[in-house]
């Protein structure tokens, strides 16, 4: 389902792809997080993603214009997981309701690898 807002100009559709790639992008900028993961199920394998396909390491769903987001990430070895994440969820969900004008109610993160910055 697309996220849809009325204004007085008209109606406007936001597809979920669109919110994924902001909040990836988002993502990424957070100290301590090196990448979106994918995560292969059959094999179990979890690979690193490029800048560029970060949107296929979020998952987002819409419903009633209401989101929620799930992350698969790569954090960096030494770093908190519980102070990445907790800056994680501040920002996406601070930056994703300015940027949709929609609320988001839940954020998932799922830290699937950790990663030696070396």
């Amino acid at each position: 389902m697309k996220g849809h807002l009325s204004t007085k100009q008209g109606e406007i559709l936001i597809e979920n792809e669109v919110i994924a790639k902001y909040a990836g992008i988002t993502a990424v900028e957070i100290f301590g997080i090196v990448g979106m993961a994918a995560v292969n199920m059959k094999d179990g394998f979890v690979k690193l993603l490029r800048r560029d396909s970060v949107s296929k390491g979020v998952n987002v769903v819409i419903e009633n214009n209401h989101i929620t987001i799930d992350f698969h990430i790569i954090v960096a070895y030494g770093v908190s997981i519980a102070a990445v994440t907790d800056n994680l969820i501040g920002n996406v969900k601070y930056r994703v309701e300015e940027f949709t004008g929609m609320k988001v109610d839940k954020i998932r993160v799922y830290v699937e690898s950790v990663r030696n910055l070396d």
